[in-house]
């Protein structure tokens, strides 16, 4: 049976979805595939893979969505990625989304696409944006000229399906095609013909890959051509030099670069096209597009609908986010309260490995599902500001300021969402980086993101500003706020200067697109799908990382002497309880062996109705307890019955001894854990920085989540607890005794400022970067970083006899000269670039 006899008997295709950003193909995908539609990655890369499919009858067209892309050269990961799969998926009909109100700009793509030999069908779209501004496009003309079946459609609102479906049936099924459209690249021609034979001299080659195309990819100098033609041509190194000199010979000859001429070639043949299927009504009204830029773009008043649009979006996922939480809690603690039931019970101090382990990874992931609220508001913000054309016009207004330190104005969201003002969080902040199209920029962007002073920084803050720079709280606060920003500003261009300085990036293509209103579909859509994944890797990563820091917390744990003084001490504790409940008509049903799942019942008990809200929260939690117990609810909730309530004050004294004994036992498995023998082992280091071993050990602990760095603080500054005293109070009665003062709180400030991302940051810089080697970057650069911040202002402050509130305003004013010289020097630079391009007269 022929090729073209196969094709016809197949009954599943694989169709590319391909054009430029902004041109609708996300709505064009959406209308193509419905709900039928998942999302993966690239083999190799953390590009977004979006996979969707519809039937007619028997056949099922498989829909692959590439990243939006302006061409198809290799010079950026999205169009590395889109071609690749062209050349090696190889589709049997490529799906070319355009703009109608923007067509010569799109058949640039278009030209790239057909001379790579594919089928092609063009859905003309936002046809209903071109109509109201009076543009009307000839679509026979345009089919005829490209040679390709177009069609009208609108994505949003789901016109022109049905005709292109049918385009596409019609493209999968003909046995043969020919396009009357052909470049004519003139003078080039000859060069072209030349390289074409010299390639058709391994047949092979030609199977594999269109020669035109890639004769005209070696005098464009493309990379991936080069490297194609070298690895897989007998004379592959011969015909690239050949390749050069002819590029080289056309240049001396013509004194134009021939990348600039063949874009020139293809520009024209595009304006050709647009004059003969393109008319515009004579209407001097401006676009209402270019009217809202008016106002949105102008330069006094662009910074304020930047900050108002941010403060929104800080606004809606942030803090109503976690208002969120508020709700979606109870519903994770209960997750938590029926696996806690189907493990083995609590023991009396101590839990088993095996209960212990498996309510921490729990913990762990409730920790991250519980910011799915957050994320849900924040990817639907995020889609309206791409639908409606905002987001262009964000990275518009900031790019300038962010390109002086390697970052790109796409930057701009995540630093907001991770906490420039006091109180983000840095995992939606590196999740947000998704859309950075520069790899280094997002990179950078990606690992400074975490500088910012997320929520779960602020308690820390706090309680050292409160005790140590009492008399400075403002001017102290206003340190924190700005200096994160400066650093992470300056470590941006050292690491875009130095370790990234070898990451692709792409050159800067600003494009304005016209506003459209998003539809509600295609938001919650897109909004579902990013929750939706954010959940599925999470899930899969945060086992192995929280094992891990469960064994260096739990590991080697006490000695059996030690246990056996806390074993010890619940005895006699249980003695008391024992003592107490003998003469109550109860004592048989809260003594010996019965006594541990009462304990267990009454914890339970008051958990349950701790995490309950309102009254008939509570009503429930009761009735609940009541049915499943109901000789011993009496015991727990003691109405009336002075017997009962005997047994109930026994029993709430017992809980609180088993509580302190089970903290103190936590509390020396952290001094004993390996994260605390760490600690210990660090403090001939830390010394330089002024942190003894507690401050090592709740740093330390502070990586599996933030609010960890005070928690432990407050189980290892005990003195003074026995009398309800405050942690403020607690650790300022201590500092008296170990010298601690401001200038060792402000060494503290600046390397938790500068720490690495908690665990849960972590975690995304993995999922971003889908490297672990970044992951790991991500912990040892920040606390390289920090560690060397704070043991210079120590050091130094030391040595002069400064103290802290003086040494912050050196640091500060320090910083902000670096930045301040950094972007001058920038400035001078681009300056100089700019001026090299201006024509100067002999």
């Amino acid at each position: 049976m022929s090729a073209d006899g196969k094709r016809m008997m197949k009954d599943n295709f694989l169709i590319a979805l391909a054009g430029q950003q902004n041109a609708g193909k996300s709505t064009t995908y959406n209308m193509l595939t419905g709900a039928n539609q998942h999302v993966a990655n690239y083999p190799g890369v953390t590009v977004d893979k979006k996979v969707g499919s519809y039937r007619e009858g028997k056949v099922r067209y498989e829909v692959v969505d590439l990243p939006g892309t302006y061409s198809l050269t290799s010079f950026s990961l999205e169009e590395r990625v889109s071609r690749e799969f062209l050349l090696e998926e190889k589709p049997d009909v490529v799906v070319n989304v355009m703009d109608a109100t923007c067509l010569r700009r799109s058949l640039y793509f278009t030209f790239q696409v057909l001379e790579m030999n594919f089928p092609v069908t063009v859905a003309l779209n936002m046809m209903d944006v071109a109509e109201s501004q009076g543009i009307s496009v000839d679509l026979k003309e345009l089919t005829a000229r490209l040679g390709v079946d177009v069609v009208a459609t609108v994505g949003r609102k789901g016109k022109g399906k049905q005709a292109l479906k049918a385009a596409i049936r019609k493209s999968v099924q003909q046995e043969s095609y020919s396009r009357p459209v052909a470049i004519d690249y003139n003078d080039l021609e000859v060069h072209i013909q030349a390289l074409e034979d010299m390639l058709a001299g391994d047949a092979s080659l030609g199977v594999l890959y269109p020669l035109r195309w890639l004769a005209i990819k070696l005098l464009e100098n493309d990379t991936e051509a080069r490297h194609i033609v070298e690895t897989k041509h007998a004379d592959g190194k011969m015909i690239v030099e050949e390749a050069l000199s002819r590029r080289l010979d056309f240049e001396n000859e013509s004194d134009v670069d021939t990348g600039d001429y063949i874009v020139a070639c293809r520009d024209r043949l595009a304006g050709e096209i647009v004059d003969a299927c393109v008319s515009k009504e004579d209407d001097s009204k401006q676009p209402i597009s270019e009217r809202i830029d008016r106002w949105v773009l102008n330069r006094a008043l662009a910074p304020f609908f930047l900050l108002a649009t941010v403060y929104i979006i800080y606004e809606l996922s942030i803090v109503q986010g976690y208002e969120l939480t508020k709700y979606t809690w109870p519903i994770l603690a209960k997750f938590r309260d029926i696996v806690a039931n189907i493990l083995p019970a609590a023991g009396l101090i101590e839990d088993s490995l095996l209960r212990s382990m498996a309510l921490w990874m729990v913990d762990s992931a409730n920790t991250l599902l519980n910011y799915v609220p957050i994320f849900f508001i924040l990817f639907a913000l995020i889609a309206i500001l791409e639908d409606s054309g905002y987001m262009a016009r964000i990275a518009f207004i900031l790019d300038r300021i962010f390109h002086s330190f390697g970052l790109h104005g796409q930057s701009t969201l995540p630093f907001i969402l991770g906490g420039v003002f006091a109180g983000g969080c840095a995992v939606p902040g590196i999740m947000s980086t998704k859309g950075i199209p520069d790899e280094r920029s997002r990179l950078a962007t990606i690992l400074t993101v975490p500088f910012m002073n997320c929520l779960a920084k602020i308690p820390l803050y706090t309680l050292l500003v409160n005790i140590y720079f009492a008399e400075h709280k403002s001017w102290a606060m206003f340190f924190i706020s700005t200096i994160t920003i400066i650093m992470a500003l300056i470590i941006a261009k050292v690491l875009t200067s130095t370790v990234l300085k070898g990451r692709e990036t792409a050159p800067f293509i600003m494009e304005m697109p016209n506003y459209h209103a998003p539809t509600m579909f295609g938001v919650a859509q897109r909004s579902l799908e990013r929750t939706w994944e954010y959940i599925k890797k999470v899930g899969s990563i945060v086992v192995a990382v929280s094992l891990c820091v469960f064994s260096l917390l739990q590991f080697p744990g006490l000695s059996d002497e030690r246990m056996d003084y806390y074993e010890g001490e619940m005895s006699k504790a249980v003695a008391v309880f024992d003592s107490k409940v003998a003469a109550s008509p109860y004592g048989g049903l809260v003594t010996g062996d019965k006594m541990l799942p009462l304990l267990n019942l009454y914890d339970n008990y008051k958990r349950a109705r701790m995490n309950s809200s309102g009254r008939e929260g509570a009503a429930r939690v009761d009735s609940s307890f009541k049915e499943a117990n109901p000789d011993l609810f009496v015991l727990l909730k003691p109405r009336g019955d002075k017997e009962a309530k005997v047994v109930n004050r026994a029993l709430r004294k017992l809980s609180s001894e088993r509580k302190s004994l089970r903290r103190k036992i936590k509390e020396e498995k952290i001094k004993t854990s390996f994260f605390g023998m760490i600690g210990r082992s660090l403090e001939p280091v830390t010394q330089y920085a002024g942190f003894d071993w507690k401050v090592n050990i709740a740093l330390i602990s502070s990586f599996a989540a933030r609010e960890s760095s005070v928690a432990t603080m407050g189980v290892l500054y005990q003195q003074g607890a026995d009398d309800n005293q405050t942690l403020e109070q607690r650790m300022d009665n201590e500092s008296e005794h170990n010298g601690m003062n401001s200038l060792h709180a402000l060494a503290v400030l600046l390397f938790f400022a500068l720490y690495p991302p908690c665990l849960a940051a972590t975690i995304m810089v993995k999922v971003q970067t889908g490297s672990w080697k970044w992951m790991l970057f991500a912990i040892v650069f920040p606390t390289a970083v920090g560690f060397g911040v704070a043991s210079t202002v120590f050091t130094l402050g030391n040595a002069i006899g400064a103290s802290g509130i003086t040494m912050m305003k050196g640091f500060y004013f320090v910083a902000f000269a670096v930045a301040l010289l950094i972007a001058l020097v920038h400035k001078f630079s681009s300056d100089r670039v700019a001026a090299s391009y201006v024509y100067q007269p002999e």
